[in-house]
């Protein structure tokens, strides 16, 4: 099931308030835990930004609302924090799981006493134990990107930096091929820049010496795309016609609504899903609507026409 949800709780909260007790219970005491890892580097750094921004809006929808926000330097941590919440009364549980084997149990032993479960991005072991599920979708990240250079370049050398080699990474590359198949895009190289801006600064320092003709860059995440541009332009190399990254970091949306010919466009993986499945959780509760089960945010194309829609300039990512 494929669902985008943005604001949707605010507009039920709106809704409900026309329809009086029978749909909206404002002043109902509720508490809800938020556990996602601290801000360690820009996407996680968003992710911190829009749970605290969705908690501010939301308490003051509903007078009888408490959200905790935690966050956690690694998955032990974040197990033991998931402990210290459950003891403080929580009736659901917002989590971005660090290491999904790590805090698949610790987060069973928080569903075992009864509270309500929404796990964020990264996937338990166990689906079984969640009650709601909000990520993006990283077969369409990559297919979203790959569309848009076969329609804009048609022949093309191009040259693909990859996460780390873990699932979400394989599911972004291979939207990527499937749509690049048959068409005459060709990827001269790929290697992982895990996600880093440095480590892809290097990737793409070696890619550059390497071939002396690169018409674009597929780049899997925003912050890889910094290293990349900064390696182009300290080479001086005038023939890369583009470079795509995702994940919707306020700089390169910036870029795109300026119209940087190098940052054309970019594709949504927001950290904002983070507050999509907070207004979902509470809405479970106060707007009387069904919200279990997978909610799949698209991935939004960001172009010059809907740039301004995708930047947040308070944001640190």
């Amino acid at each position: 099931m494929k669902k985008t949800f943005a604001g949707l709780a605010f507009a039920l909260a709106s809704a409900a308030s026309l329809g009086g007790a029978a749909y909206a219970q404002e002043n109902k005491e509720v508490t809800i835990a938020v556990s996602i890892p601290a801000a360690d580097h820009g996407w996680t750094g968003g992710v911190v930004y829009h749970a605290e921004r969705a908690k501010a809006a939301l308490e003051k929808a509903h007078p009888g609302l408490k959200i905790i926000v935690k966050t956690s330097p690694d998955g032990a941590t974040q197990a033991n924090a998931l402990e210290d919440l459950t003891t403080q009364g929580v009736d659901a549980l917002v989590t971005l799981p660090h290491n999904s084997d790590e805090l698949t149990d610790p987060i069973r032993q928080v569903k075992d006493k009864g509270i309500f479960i929404t796990v964020v991005d990264r996937a338990l072991s166990d689906p079984s134990i969640q009650d709601l599920y909000v990520a993006g979708n990283n077969p369409e990240l990559g297919r979203v990107a790959g569309e848009y250079m076969k329609e804009k370049l048609g022949t093309a050398d191009v040259v693909v930096i990859r996460g780390l080699p873990i699932v979400i990474d394989e599911e972004r590359q291979k939207g990527f091929d499937d749509a690049i198949a048959g068409s005459g895009i060709k990827v001269l190289d790929k290697q992982f820049g895990n996600w880093s801006r440095d480590d892809a600064f290097k990737v793409m320092q070696d890619f550059l010496t390497k071939y002396q003709k690169i018409d674009a860059v597929w780049c899997q995440d925003d912050d890889m795309a910094v290293g990349v541009l900064e390696a182009i332009q300290q080479a001086g190399r005038s023939d890369i016609k583009m470079v795509i990254g995702g994940a919707g970091m306020k700089d390169m949306i910036k870029k795109v609504q300026d119209g940087d010919p190098m940052m054309p466009v970019d594709v949504l993986y927001p950290p904002a899903m983070v507050a999509t499945a907070m207004e979902l959780t509470v809405a479970n509760f106060y707007d009387q609507v069904p919200v279990r089960g997978r909610y799949i945010l698209d991935a939004t194309l960001v172009t010059k026409d809907n740039a301004a829609e995708f930047y947040f300039p308070d944001s640190p990512f």
